[in-house]
């Protein structure tokens, strides 16, 4: 049956104004009326499908390909490529047309993360040369970004538009092939999903600034193996990609796009796109356990680190690194870092016999609670609480690894996830010896922080020491444990935010002989300073400032860093002023950042 594309006319009856879509089928002349609400879309379908006709058209009148000889497009393979399929002519999965369509329904609703703007600022602005590159850890948003975008697009634009996803069976022969016929069809905006997959991807990633983007076809790489971006951007690309990383999700971020708010949640579940909520991704938590937590860590971490280096240099980019990974032992050296309670990258956390830094920190709080001490950390069994959390972290002991642990390797993996924009460092300066400097290395994603540390709970939950208190002790236990942990986690939260969004500012904690500042905000052009406590806590109280109050420390500080321009208090509580000291509540502080 022959179908036209047809049109829309218009009638007016009785001063009515009346859509009509008309059309041609075997011949004959079709009419019927559209309803209101069914116009738009109608319209948007004609429009895309013109477009459609036009390029199957380009295509058939005499677009060559050159696969093991010479052949033509045929016409019924156009039709298969017009509505999203590869047919036999693409050697990588192509979808086009429809497929683009289908494909954004979902998220059409969904909020954007703050990087939609810089993409669509590339795809609708002037040619440059450019490729844009959108990489970061997997469920950080990639994907859903470029859907939102066809989302957007208007038909003459998606129909013009092709999402190649690339497998591992592919190379980068094979995806030239089809760029080609796409350029050749008059293809302008191509997505390439995973384009790191190929083996010979870092190597030869200049082709598509040098060879497509330069001939005003705008591309987009993205792919969840970061550190093979970076490789192709130092080695290839150089100054012809704009990357934008999704890696770091900040609480505003969190907060706004998947419609959920409060610390606590985002230390439990923050730095991926995949909570759930009522905005985004529902029923999916990366960080629900220490399982689903480790799998994390393997493949998207440990795996992307591996990937990125066997692909790099023909495999002789790994360095020290090659032993741990041939012996299988690389997530374990990234748990344990991981894991550490100060997250500092020494040899000792690698090589000493495995002990949780959580366990012993918390044992000490519940010794000197005001309230309600107790020693029961003092009597659990250590040893098999330790035994069965390392079971649950993937964590081995010196003596159980076959590779042995040196310093190289620390420094190795540091830059790796530093790279990755796991980790960030914050110094933390000694006002007594100023040459003293040690760093605080935060991650970016306290999701996977804080699966770990439950994962000390439920250890403990199996001790028969403990076991023997009342369950309410036991639930009170927990929840103090935990809520230590996440004091500690908010005070990274905020200085990692801080730091990444005052960059012009130095950004530190300050030690004094006794007591600290748990962050200082110095700028050096304006020789000033605001000093901070950082308390997970709803409640004032004076001992939280009594530091910020001490004369003698902000004389001293005022002597290094200038003038203090500012008291603060970051709490949970609410906004406030109390005897001189600025409470801010963390959430306000951290929207406004």
């Amino acid at each position: 049956m022959a179908k036209s594309v047809g049109g829309i006319t218009y009638k007016t009856i009785n001063g009515k104004r009346y859509a009509y879509y008309q059309w041609t089928e075997d011949g004959k002349q079709r009419s019927r009326r559209v309803k209101d609400e069914e116009l738009p879309s109608l319209l948007a379908e004609i429009e895309q499908r013109k477009a459609a006709k036009s390029v199957a058209a380009s295509l058939t009148n005499g677009l060559l390909l050159r696969d093991n000889g010479a052949a033509y497009f045929a016409g019924g393979a156009l039709v298969a490529v017009t509505n999203g399929s590869a047919g036999q002519s693409f050697k990588t999965d192509v979808k086009l047309g429809a497929a683009l369509t289908n494909f954004a329904a979902n998220v059409l609703q969904w909020k954007k993360r703050d990087g939609f703007e810089r993409l669509r600022g590339y795809i609708y602005g002037p040619g440059n040369d450019r490729v844009f590159i959108l990489y970061g850890l997997r469920r950080t948003g990639k994907t859903t970004l470029i859907r939102q975008l066809f989302g957007e697009m208007a038909p003459g634009d998606l129909v013009k538009t092709a999402f190649v996803q690339i497998n591992s069976r592919n190379s980068l022969a094979d995806l030239n092939a089809d760029l080609k016929i796409l350029e050749g069809a008059g293809f302008k905006y191509v997505f390439i999903d995973e384009v790191t997959m190929l083996a010979d991807f870092i190597e030869g990633a200049a082709l598509f600034a040098d060879v497509f983007a330069s001939c005003g076809m705008k591309i987009v790489l993205s792919g969840t193996d970061s550190l093979g971006f970076v490789f192709s951007e130092d080695e290839q690309l150089y100054d012809r990609a704009e990357m934008l990383h999704t890696t770091f999700i900040p609480y505003r971020e969190f907060e706004r796009v998947l419609g959920l708010n409060g610390i606590d949640e985002y230390i439990q579940y923050g730095g991926t796109m995949s909570m759930g909520g009522r905005e985004y991704n529902k029923d999916r938590f990366t960080f629900a356990n220490v399982k689903s937590a480790n799998e994390y860590v393997d493949s998207a971490i440990a795996k992307n680190i591996q990937h990125s280096l066997k692909c790099y240099q023909y495999e002789g980019h790994f360095r020290s690194l090659k032993s741990l990974y041939e012996a299988g032992e690389l997530t374990n050296a990234i748990n344990r870092i991981v894991e550490d309670i100060n997250h500092r990258f020494t040899l000792d956390v690698l090589t000493r016999d495995f002990r949780s830094g959580d366990l012993s920190l918390s044992a000490k709080n519940l010794r000197r609670d005001r309230f309600h001490p107790t020693d029961i950390l003092d009597r659990v069994n250590v040893v098999k609480v330790t035994a069965r959390l390392m079971k649950n972290l993937d964590v081995k002991n010196r003596q159980e690894m076959s590779v042995a642990i040196s310093q190289d390797h620390v420094r190795e993996i540091r830059e790796y996830l530093d790279l990755l924009d796991l980790t960030v460092d914050i110094d933390v300066e000694n006002f007594g010896n100023f040459n003293q400097r040690e760093r605080l290395t935060t991650i970016s994603q306290p999701g996977l922080r804080y699966a770990q540390a439950k994962a000390l709970i439920d250890s403990l939950l199996l001790d028969d020491a403990f076991r023997s208190c009342s369950l309410v002790e036991r639930k009170s236990i927990a929840e103090r444990i935990l809520n230590e942990i996440k004091g500690r986690m908010m005070e990274e939260i905020v200085l990692l935010e801080t730091k990444m969004a005052r960059p012009d500012c130095h950004v530190f904690k300050l030690q004094f002989a006794v007591g600290e500042f748990d962050m200082v905000v110095a700028d050096p052009e304006s020789a000033t300073c605001e000093i901070y406590e950082i308390k997970h806590s709803e409640i004032v109280a004076k001992e939280q400032y009594r530091h910020l109050k001490d004369a003698k420390k902000s004389r001293d500080t005022e002597f290094r860093y200038g003038t203090i321009v500012s008291k603060n208090v970051i709490y949970r509580g609410a906004s406030q002023v109390i005897d001189g000291i600025n409470y801010l509540n963390v959430e306000e502080y951290l929207r406004e950042l």
